[in-house]
């Protein structure tokens, strides 16, 4: 389903309430009739969880770049490359963006509807936070705003220091922050058993496995970022095993 079906979809159809419904509802007011047919598609089980990913991730996205006072074309990429935009929906994309950016609701009320309607599926969460990571770091920089409103979505989102700590380091890389290393993207410390390193990288490479995200009823397209994210867990139980190894040989 395009991004403009999943909108009139969403819209029509399956009415969640509160702040995303409500954006819903005005995206939806503003697309041109002729997209309607998209609207009959659907992935997995239940169509609204891919709604409710697509519209959070625009809704906070937009109130993310508040944070910098504009919605950039960087950031409008960024979010075409999560659900791969067809041609010519652009300006579809920017103009949804543009309703949250100036919705009178609060981006605290969208994260806490977020929260509440993935509860009980914490890897969703960690996927939407992952694909603002992916719209924050368009300009290849994570600004101190943008850091500190990712925090305060995590926590909306009930994940705790711990758990952004890990998800940031997954997105931002060591390239980007010198304090971030192989152990920060596993989620634990340097001082750690092998037992329990490795039991870590494989809860995290299963939670974050690509025919998950399809599993979960996401937008097909977050199967790129999820083959990314997997890739760099590989990286870092990599560097770390050999690092291991290296000081066995020495010793």
């Amino acid at each position: 389903m395009s991004f403009v079906g999943r909108i009139i979809a969403g819209a029509r159809d399956l009415p969640f309430g509160g702040p995303l419904g409500a954006l819903l509802a005005r995206a939806a007011r503003h697309i041109p009739s002729w997209h309607a047919d998209d609207a009959a598609e659907s992935s997995g089980d239940d169509p609204r969880r891919g709604i409710a990913f697509t519209i959070a991730v625009i809704a906070l996205g937009a109130k993310m770049a508040t944070a910098d006072g504009v919605v950039t074309r960087d950031e409008v990429a960024a979010f075409g490359e999560v659900f791969q935009v067809p041609p010519g929906e652009e300006e579809h994309v920017r103009l949804v963006f543009d309703l949250a950016r100036k919705s009178t609701a609060g981006f605290e009320s969208y994260a806490r509807q977020v929260g509440r309607l993935f509860a009980n599926d914490r890897a969703v969460l960690e996927n939407l936070l992952g694909g603002l990571f992916h719209i924050a770091l368009a300009d290849n920089h994570l600004f101190p705003a943008e850091d500190a409103y990712l925090r305060k979505v995590a926590d909306h989102f009930g994940l705790d220091a711990a758990d952004y700590a890990r998800i940031r380091a997954l997105h931002v890389g060591p390239e980007q922050d010198a304090g971030e290393d192989p152990y920060a993207i596993l989620g634990v410390s340097s001082g750690a058993s092998p037992g329990t390193i490795r039991e870590a990288y494989h809860r995290l490479v299963r939670e974050n496995h690509p025919d998950l995200v399809i599993a979960q009823g996401l937008p097909p397209e977050c199967i790129a970022l999820a083959t990314a994210r997997v890739a760099r867990i590989n990286a870092a139980y990599e560097q770390i095993t050999k690092g291991e190894a290296g000081l066995n040989d020495g010793a």
